[in-house]
């Protein structure tokens, strides 16, 4: 390995920082956290899904999550049903309030994702796209083979 690899890992990180706060410029004017985005996001993606499962998803704890869907529920953007087979558990579906704030949503992230990409051609951003995606898969794959399925998560291939 060159030795100006070896800060790869800090420019990962450091890009997923800034590209985290630019989300978060963008989205200031919704009113809304990142976080209570992610868990919009979350639950349009997997309407049904409970606290538990989402505090994984978003590697918080659940007392955490439990805070966020107040808050999400207290605005009416979401509500918490009875899960149909666990009595302790509620499941979380959106509410039609929460539809439109998602579509602001989808266009602030293009317009966040078109900011991070400025400048680079097709071919580059899949490159990029392809690398990433190794890299990510390298990880999961050290990690599943250590036998350590609690650290790898929830990770979306």
């Amino acid at each position: 390995m060159k030795p100006e690899h070896a800060s790869l890992g800090l420019l990962l990180i450091d890009t997923g920082r800034l590209l985290r706060k630019r989300f978060e410029q963008n989205v200031r004017g919704t009113g809304l956290t990142r976080a209570q985005w992610q868990v919009l996001k979350e639950i349009y993606v997997q309407e049904g899904l409970n606290q538990g499962a989402l505090a994984e998803l978003l590697e918080v704890e659940p007392i955490t999550v439990g805070r966020l869907v107040d808050r999400l529920e207290q605005a009416g953007l979401i509500e918490r049903r009875p899960h149909p087979t666990d009595r302790r558990a509620w499941s979380l579906y959106l509410l039609p309030a929460a539809h439109p704030l998602l579509e602001t949503l989808k266009v602030i992230a293009a317009e966040t994702r078109a900011e991070l990409l400025e400048g680079m051609s097709d071919g580059e951003i899949d490159e990029t796209m392809r690398l990433l995606a190794r890299m990510k898969d390298n990880l999961v794959a050290i990690m599943s083979d250590a036998g350590d399925e609690r650290r790898v998560g929830n990770v979306r291939r």
